[in-house]
Formats: structure tokens, sequence, C-alpha cells
């Protein structure tokens, strides 16, 4: 059973085709990376995944169910590109709405726990969002998915707003939730981190998957010294 199967998605906004047959699978306990340049169609499809945006044609399942039934939206956890929680709440107040979506109650000692692995103060918690930095606000964002402990994250560019040490921590907690069993795809630009903890990628070019498979497979498949020159050469830049 795939955790996520998506099977030739098309979209198109006026004439202009961003999505052409795109399909995809993940499996359980995998990473897998979605690459492309800003403005490709990477968002698009996983507001599409998340059934915030509909398709012209094609399907997607959640564990075998419809994107489109409730008992798939309650396993997966997603956090967008552009996180903007209310700048009137505290903290500690947005983890608690959003454990309310799960019908979860709010953990103090596992809050603590994820502040500390992404390096953000626990006493950020009672302050308002308002006062947060946008790393912060990403952090607090990260946080909130990794309390729900959805057996499928979907996360879009999770690294943005995140200096170098917070990138690094936010990598191995990845790593640590996908040792538990659970599955994480996540979209990004910045190949270093694709190539690091992926396990599969697929690459979207002009509205296409041009590559499905391992860091490996592709670099073999357009040789180059990295994952970053690879990608370049498939897209002929």
């Amino acid at each position: 059973m795939f955790v996520l199967e998506a099977k030739e998605i098309e979209k198109k906004f006026k004439k202009s085709q961003v999505l052409n047959n795109i399909s995809f699978s993940i499996s359980q306990g995998e990473v897998f990376g979605l690459v492309g340049l800003n403005g490709i169609g990477k968002t698009t499809l996983i507001k599409i995944i998340l059934n915030l945006l509909l398709q012209d044609k094609g399907e997607v399942t959640i564990f075998s169910n419809p994107n489109t039934d409730l008992k798939s939206k309650s396993l997966i956890a997603y956090l967008p590109e552009k996180f903007n929680p209310s700048p009137f709440l505290k903290g500690r107040e947005f983890l608690e709405l959003s454990m309310g979506y799960y019908g979860l109650d709010y953990n103090s000692q596992e809050a603590e726990i994820l502040c500390n692995q992404l390096g953000l103060k626990f006493e950020a918690l009672d302050r308002r969002i308002s006062n947060y930095s946008k790393g912060m606000g990403q952090k607090l964002g990260l946080i909130s998915v990794f309390l729900t402990r959805a057996p499928l994250l979907i996360l879009d560019e999770p690294m943005s707003g995140l200096d170098p040490s917070a990138r690094i921590a936010l990598k191995k907690k990845l790593i640590s939730y996908k040792a538990d069993g659970n599955s994480i795809f996540f979209s990004s630009h910045i190949l270093a981190d694709i190539e690091e903890i992926c396990d599969r990628i697929g690459v979207i070019h002009e509205g296409g998957l041009i590559f499905e498979g391992s860091s490996k497979e592709f670099i073999s498949k357009y040789p180059a010294n990295s994952l970053e020159e690879s990608f370049l050469s498939a897209i002929n830049l």
C-alpha cells in the first residue's frame, strides 16, 4: 500500500499547462523530495494533493483512500510555504488550536522537547506570534506538525527562513521522524538538503515529471559532480 499516490494529474490555468500527466507514489517510511525551479508548479501539485485545488484530470489517494475523504485528511500534517498564523495568538495558543483540529491534547513536555531540538526558546511560546521573527514562526509551524505525529507530513519549502544551524536540526528531526515509520513529502529548491535526506526525488520541469528515483540514479542519468549540477543539466541550463 502506498502512503501517497498521484495518477496522471493535470492542471491548466487559462492557456498555461502547469501540470501535465504527473504520476508518482510514496511508500511508508520514505522521504520523498519534490524538486523544481520556483514557479514551476510544486505548490500547485501540493494543493491538489491536499484537495485545496481541484485538478483537471487524474486522482490522488492517501493511504488508499481518495484525498477528498475526511479520513485521508486526518492522516496528514501540512506546513505551507507561506506560513502565517494569527499574530494575535501566543505560540502556545496556536499549538493548542492546531492539536484541537486533530482531537489531540496539547502536550507541553513534547513541545518543550521539540523547541529544544529545533532551537526555539520554550519561553517564546508564551509570546504573541506578532513578536516572532520569520525563523521563529517557521519553527513554530514545524513544531505543530511534529506534535500531531501524523503518519504523513507534507512540507512546502520547510527550510524557508531557517538559519544554517536550524536547517541542520530540522534535517536530523526529519530523519528521526522517518525512523519511527512515518513518511515525509516535501518540496525544496535547496538541492543539497534534498540530496542529504531524501530516499527518492521527483523532478518537475515544464509541467512534467521528468524523473522519479534516487538522487544517485538521477546523477547517473545526468552525469555530474552533484545533484545540483545534474539538475541544471537535466533542464538544459
